[in-house]
């Protein structure tokens, strides 16, 4: 059995966080989403609308997702690889070159964005109709 990891936010689920786990997913046979916490991302500086509870909720509904995780730390990363014996680590291109240390461990492949979609863009736009 292939297993892939991502990691995210995913606050306000859309359809971009939909087609980066779809296509995670078609990369092996199993799918495990690294989900940060509302502590890590306040260290890193974020804050998410919906608690991580609810994000995981929402995570643990699509059928192709077949573990959710929290995210603690940056770097849990090596570890989770190794824990569940990942062959691939997936993440947005924005982070390109980022995880080239993984390589070490675990294939890693970088997936373009999906165009014209982002939680960021969404809370701006909500945003500038008040």
């Amino acid at each position: 059995m292939k297993k892939v990891i991502t990691y995210g936010t995913f606050d306000l689920f859309h359809y971009g966080h939909m087609k980066l786990l779809e296509r995670a997913r078609c990369l092996g046979d199993y799918l495990i989403v690294g989900l940060s916490t509302d502590e890590f991302n306040l260290q890193k500086q974020k804050k998410s609308h919906h608690s991580y509870e609810h994000r995981k909720l929402i995570l643990e509904t699509i059928d192709f997702v077949n573990l959710v995780i929290p995210e603690k730390s940056w770097e849990q990363k090596v570890t989770d690889i190794k824990k569940y014996g990942v062959d691939t680590f997936v993440i947005g291109d924005d982070w390109k070159g980022k995880f080239d240390y993984l390589n070490e461990y675990c294939k890693v492949i970088y997936l373009p964005r999906t165009e014209g979609i982002s939680s960021t863009k969404i809370k701006k736009e909500i945003s500038d109709l008040k």
